[in-house]
């Protein structure tokens, strides 16, 4: 049975005790790229957790082609690239990718990622995910859930979020894993979870990157292991649905892998609503191997096994 919390129900310095008693450390990681716009808020929402309740703050900059670093060294973040993490392992675009090569730049036994395009970041979300952590050493993994209104590009609250859990993450779940389904939001970016068991997990360098963790968590350790925080409200801008198709490609196909069922192809084909015009994405199904089989600070060129 996964455990549920509110963020509310965790004090802030009774965490900032139990941490310094446990002598336990924590890294924030927000995986970035191209977030000029929004990084710098993120990271001042959370600066005032550092030095007691987060010990690093690590921007892991995706390959982007703006000014995100820049911006987000300036905002007080430590800023990594992609490509100076395990350098002769050539890159790929992806969140799991950043989030994967975070977890050798960073150093905290306990890691939580949050998105850098939230519009409303606050401290709590980060609050409601240690909180679990710090104070159960049986909860291995959290995953955040809120409520996601979308703002569409004249400033407008257009839907809601969660498209791609609905149509995708929650099916699956709901015919091959019934006890996950009960996660309100799977496949959120707000999550966190001890190192010892992200070390453990292969990372797909795309978009199935949480999916695959929730799975080979569940795998490891069962729903036990796990709880969820009900973090509030999360604004964010929407994505077309070309986008959203590619991101439930990646999804789908990290699941069916875990189930036994390996994809055949590596390309998304869509066409145009009004022309019909074919668009071809590569789908993101490269997995990184788990952390632990690496030698701190390799520069292995088996790190680009898929």
């Amino acid at each position: 049975m996964v455990r549920t919390f509110a963020h509310g129900d965790f004090d802030p310095d009774e965490l900032r005790d139990r941490k310094a008693a446990t002598g336990i450390t924590t890294s924030l990681v927000l995986p970035a790229r191209n977030e000029e716009k929004t990084v710098a808020a993120v990271i001042e929402a959370f600066l005032p957790l550092r030095g007691n309740l987060v010990d690093e703050i690590v921007v892991v900059d995706s390959l982007s082609t703006d000014g995100t670093a820049a911006v987000a060294a300036d905002a007080g973040a430590t800023v990594v690239a992609l490509d100076a993490v395990a350098p002769e392992v050539p890159p790929v675009r992806g969140k799991g990718e950043a989030m994967w090569r975070a977890l050798l730049a960073t150093s905290g036994d306990l890691v939580v990622f949050c998105d850098a395009d939230v519009l409303d970041p606050a401290p709590h979300y980060v609050v409601g995910l240690l909180g679990p952590l710090l104070l159960d050493a049986g909860i291995h993994l959290v995953k955040g859930f809120y409520r996601r209104p979308l703002v569409a590009a004249d400033g407008k609250v257009t839907e809601y979020g969660g498209r791609v859990t609905e149509l995708v993450a929650r099916p699956l779940l709901s015919l091959y894993r019934p006890d996950l389904a009960k996660l309100v939001q799977p496949l959120a970016g707000e999550w966190g979870g001890r190192r010892e068991l992200l070390e453990s997990l292969r990372f797909p360098t795309g978009y199935g990157v949480e999916i695959a963790v929730l799975l080979d968590t569940h795998a490891a350790l069962g729903s036990a292991g796990m709880a969820q925080v009900d973090l509030g409200t999360r604004t964010h801008s929407s994505q077309s649905w070309q986008a959203l198709g590619v991101m439930a490609a990646e999804v789908m196909g990290s699941a069916l892998r875990r189930l036994g069922i390996e994809p055949t192809g590596d390309v998304m084909r869509q066409y145009g609503l009004e022309d019909h015009g074919e668009l071809s994405t590569p789908i993101g199904l490269v997995e990184r191997p788990p952390v632990a089989s690496l030698q701190r600070g390799s520069r292995r060129s088996d790190i680009g096994s898929s």
